[in-house]
Formats: structure tokens, C-alpha cells, sequence
């Protein structure tokens, strides 16, 4: 007897095959047939004129402490997500010292911008090696799969304590092969590093192993070639560009040492490629460099997302334009409804616009202040994430004859004040996204950038794959679509061969019956909202969705019709097979 068969649904099944009517069988938490299922079943579930996919493998997250509180790894549960990978770019919680556990908070603070408080509030460590941390992760609670990487910053504090950010010796190199040796024997899914300036802790102090010499990289890409299985995430110098404070050519440097390594090792590597700001063509020469080492052997894989990288700005968001003029600072501490009120009186409004501008504050204020309101848009009631120049605020300042101040006070009161302001940085190229289609378009780039649990205060892009289905399959009018077939491979079967999750990201007998059942027609995001659900009453951006009808983890309904179940059928994913075959 079928434990469960999802009846009549479209299965797009994950490898990019055309969509077909077909039920799905479920039995002990594996597909047990996909087509026309007869026999004896113990509940059936009607997804006639539903979209039936496998669920969603996020590679690009940062629930390294959340994760030890919160099940669901809220918001990505609502986007269809049931795999999530941690441990990403470079920092992390394990390996730690007992005293070196605030430092890795104050880094992750500082370079993912989620709360310490919380952090501190939360975790309970329960941990000194990183082998130690997969038990203790192991042993959670979990609605989702989660699996994690080990991280640069962290195995250097690890083993280099306060001189974390210095050269490395000979021997601080063994033990850091040794202890990332252990952890991957262990079950970690690779190793990632972060080498951006823009990444810093608290204090502003760089991350370690930013600034890692070649023959450390060396000795740790051979420790995951030993292990025998595994992936490297890079975020390289040069990513953000110039405004993150890398060197211009930074990149070209970076790609130097990431194909040779990749090309010796024969493992797989991901790196972090975003359009740059002002240059948005530079990725190409970087894809044909890539794309010349894979001809070669190599299996490297650009990481891409699907939208722009960028802050929101608003009253619900740690970025406010107006943040430090005296004036609002005033009736900064109100609750949102009473600040509002208050900011549409004249005599307030006309005394705010006078306060002198402070652009020396937070990274994207002074980024107003160099770059105008021309890259600055209201996100507006649709979600407009790929605008175009003329609804910039200054364009719409010029049209109107108002200074740009004024313009984007006034559509921050909108929505009740929960309106936002779009400010990118990266992936934008001024008025469409044809580049980024171009970039997702390209089979050997591979789909993250969602930075799930990450950047909590500014933006939550932990969307992006409900963002995906929806906007580049479906909605998009101002160039060309992807099909939703290519879109739903992009998300499952190509992110989970990556990491050598080969049990899931198929819609077939034998994979896990990691499933997601989507009103297709009608799916989409929901407005941004800010919310203090944190520990410790810590503030975060979420986002929700509309359209998943449910979300299934080993064949168990994690979220239905938008709600969260009881349901704990996670585990922690230990990685045991190469990501992809280097023979």
C-alpha cells in the first residue's frame, strides 16, 4: 500500500524534461512510482491543475545558529525550500575555541548582518569541533534537510587563535588540513572561504583568511580531494567590485588561482559572480576563462542569482534615508504607526527635508550620496525588482520639478509606511535583466545567492526561488523568460548534483520524496515585512509567500497551503560522493 499519491498533478520533474499529467507515489518517505498509480493507498492528495516539483535545494544559506532554533529555517520554508546548505562564504560557528566563540558571532554579524544578540540568545554551544557541531545539528528538531560547509574564518581562528588574521605557518596549515580533514570524514558537504574587503566583523577588522596565501588554499582544496567528496564555495575578490573595496582587476587575480586549483584537484568549485556596478558586462571574459578550464577538465561552477544584490530602504528596514537627520531622530523611537502619522504632518515633514543629509553613516547611505537617487526605486505594491530608469526616484524628481529628498519621503509613506526603497548595488544593469538572463541561461552556472537567515535588517532575498518560478517563467514582459522546466532544474536536479545529494532533486522512483505542490497561476510574493521574532525580541526582514499549496520533506507535509506543521521529518545531510565525477 502507497503511503500517499499526489493524483493528476503537472510534474515538472527536475531534469528538465518537458511537464506531464502523472501521479506520485509515496512510500517510507521515497518516490515509489511516477505515471498512472493504481493499488490500495492510505491518502490520496487531489493537485489537479497543480504544478508537482521536487523540492527546492538551497546552496546559499546562512542558518549556521539559526538552525539550533528554529526548525523551519523560516523564511525559506515558505519558498519552497527543503534542502539548505550552510556554512557559506567563509564564516561560521565550528571549529571554535571556548573563547573564541563571540569573535565568530561578531564576524557573522558584521559580515551576514544578523543580529549578535540573537545569536548570543540563541545557540546554546554545545560544541568545540566542527564533528561535534554535526551531532549537535544532528540532534535538532529539524523540518527541513540542512547540510553545512566548513568555514575558512572559523578553522583559522581555530586553529591560529589571536593571530587569526596573519600569515599562516607551515604548521597552522597542517592543523587547519587536519581539523577540516576530520570535519569532512565527519559528513560536512566542503569547505568555503570569503576573500571580499567588504566582508568584516563588527569592529571592521577584515575576515580571517581573506588575504590566505595560495599554499594554504593549496592545502585545503587537497585536504577535500583526499576526503572524496565535497564542494568549495568561494566568494572572490573583486565580486562586489569597487564598492566593496576590492582591487578592480581583483577578480581576473582571483580566477588565476581558482582554475588552477580546480583544474589540479579535480573537485568541484563554486564561486560567488554578480554583474558589476557601472561594467556589467565584465562577467563574460570570467565565463569564457571558466568555461575554457571545464573543456579542460575542471568543474567549476559560477554561482549566479536571479535579481538584483542590493538593500531595502524604509521605516521596517535597519536603513532608513532619513535615520540621521535630527528631526527624525526625534520620533525614530515610535512605533511605526505613530511615526508615520507623525512624518505626514507638514511642520515635521517640512523640518526633516531641512535637516542636513548625513551620508558618512552605513555603506549604502554613502552609496545616495556618491551615486544620486538614480539608482533608487520604490519597490511598490507588485514588487518591482527589475525597474526601470524612469521610475528611479530621481527621474521621477526631475518629471515632477521636487528635490529627490522630498520625493523619496513622500513614497516612503506609502503602504502605511511599510513601503520600501530599492537600492542596487550589483546585478543591475540600469534598466533590464537581460544580462542576468543571459547568466542563468549559461548549463554550467548553478543558482544561489539567496543568503537565507542572512542580512536579516536589509533585505530578504531567501525568496529568490519562489522569485525564479514566478517572475522569470511567468511575469516578465520587458525581455525573455526562462522555462519553467530549465527554472525548476536550475533550483533542484543542478544544485543537489553539485553537492552530491544525489537521493533528492528528482521527481523519480528511488529519490526522496522531497516534493513541492505549487498553484502555479497563482503563486507569488508577498510584500516584505519586518518582524521581532528573534531571540531575544531581535528584529528581522521576512517575506511570505502565496501559492504553495504544500511543501513535503520525506514525504511529510512541512507547510500547507502557507502554514507551518508539526512536522519534523528533517535530518542533517552528511556528504559522502563527489558532487560531480572528475574521472
Amino acid at each position: 500500500m502507497h503511503d500517499l499519491v499526489i493524483r493528476g498533478g503537472l510534474v515538472v520533474d527536475g531534469t528538465g524534461a518537458a511537464a506531464r499529467t502523472a501521479d506520485v507515489a509515496v512510500t517510507g518517505g521515497v518516490i515509489t512510482e511516477v505515471g498512472r498509480v493504481s493499488g490500495p493507498v492510505h491518502r490520496e492528495f487531489d493537485a489537479d491543475g497543480l504544478l508537482v516539483t521536487p523540492g527546492f535545494v538551497d546552496i546559499h544559506t546562512h542558518y549556521d545558529g539559526q538552525a539550533t532554533w528554529d526548525p523551519h529555517l523560516t523564511p525559506s520554508c515558505w519558498h519552497g525550500v527543503t534542502t539548505a546548505v550552510m556554512g557559506n562564504c567563509g564564516v561560521g560557528f565550528a571549529p571554535v575555541r571556548p573563547d573564541g566563540q563571540e569573535a565568530l558571532i561578531e564576524l557573522m554579524e558584521g559580515v551576514e548582518d544578523i543580529p549578535g544578540t540573537a545569536l548570543s540568545e540563541g545557540m546554546v554551544w554545545g560544541w568545540e569541533t566542527f564533528e561535534e557541531y554535526l551531532d549537535v545539528l544532528d540532534a535538532q528538531p529539524l523540518a527541513l534537510d540542512i547540510g553545512t560547509q566548513v568555514p575558512h574564518a572559523a578553522l583559522r581562528s581555530y586553529a591560529m587563535g589571536a593571530r587569526a588574521r596573519d600569515d599562516a605557518t607551515a604548521d597552522d596549515i597542517a592543523q587547519m588540513a587536519e581539523a577540516l580533514s576530520h570535519a569532512l570524514g565527519a559528513g560536512a558537504l566542503g569547505f568555503s572561504t570569503g576573500r571580499t574587503a567588504g566582508h568584516r566583523d563588527v569592529h571592521g577588522q577584515s575576515v580571517p583568511g581573506t588575504y590566505a596565501a595560495k599554499d594554504e588554499l593549496e592545502a585545503l582544496v587537497g585536504a577535500v580531494r583526499s576526503a572524496g567528496h565535497g564542494v568549495v564555495q568561494v566568494v572572490p575578490s573583486g565580486v562586489g567590485g569597487v564598492i566593496a573595496g576590492d582591487a578592480e582587476d581583483a577578480m581576473d587575480s582571483e580566477l588565476d588561482w581558482i582554475i588552477d586549483l580546480g583544474l589540479r584537484s579535480g573537485i568541484p568549485l563554486t564561486f560567488l559572480a554578480m554583474q558589476q556596478a557601472g561594467d556589467i558586462g565584465r562577467w563574460k571574459p570570467w565565463f569564457d576563462r571558466v568555461r575554457a578550464a571545464d573543456e579542460r577538465g575542471g568543474h567549476i561552477r559560477p554561482q549566479v542569482a536571479c535579481r538584483c544584490f542590493g538593500v531595502l530602504m524604509g521605516h521596517q528596514s535597519r536603513l532608513n534615508p532619513f535615520r540621521h537627520r535630527a528631526t527624525y531622530q526625534g520620533i525614530a523611537h515610535l512605533p511605526l504607526f505613530e511615526r508615520v502619522e507623525a512624518m505626514r504632518r507638514p511642520e515635521v515633514r517640512m523640518a526633516i527635508l531641512q535637516d542636513p543629509p548625513d551620508h558618512s553613516g552605513p555603506f549604502a547611505m554613502d552609496q545616495i550620496g556618491r551615486r544620486g537617487f538614480d539608482r533608487l526605486f520604490p519597490l511598490g505594491i507588485d514588487l518591482d525588482y527589475e525597474p526601470t530608469t524612469d521610475s528611479s526616484i530621481g527621474a521621477v524628481a526631475r518629471r515632477q520639478g521636487r528635490d529627490p529628498w522630498e520625493v523619496g519621503y513622500d513614497a516612503l509613506l506609502g503602504s502605511a509606511g511599510r513601503e520600501f526603497l530599492l537600492l542596487p548595488l550589483l546585478n543591475f544593469g540600469g534598466d533590464s535583466y537581460d544580462g542576468l538572463a543571459e547568466m542563468m541561461s549559461d548549463p554550467m552556472t548553478v543558482q544561489g545567492l539567496g543568503d537565507g537567515g542572512a542580512h536579516v535588517g536589509l533585505v530578504c532575498d531567501a525568496s529568490m526561488t519562489t522569485y525564479l518560478i514566478s517572475y522569470w517563467t511567468r511575469d516578465r514582459t520587458r525581455g525573455d523568460r526562462l522555462p519553467l522546466e530549465t527554472a525548476v532544474r536550475r533550483l533542484t536536479r543542478d544544485p543537489a548534483e553539485l553537492y552530491g545529494l544525489r537521493d533528492r532533486g528528482v521527481v523519480e522512483p528511488g529519490r526522496k520524496a522531497d516534493l513541492n505542490v505549487i498553484d502555479y497561476e497563482n503563486l507569488r510574493l508577498l510584500h516584505p515585512e519586518q518582524v521581532t521574532d528573534l531571540p531575544g525580541n531581535a528584529g528581522r526582514l521576512i517575506q511570505r509567500s502565496h501559492g504553495y499549496v504544500a511543501t513535503l520533506v520525506n514525504g511529510e507535509e512541512v507547510v500547507a497551503a502557507g502554514e507551518l506543521t508539526d512536522a519534523r521529518p528533517g535530518r542533517l545531510v552528511r556528504g559522502h560522493h563527489f558532487a560531480l565525477s572528475h574521472d
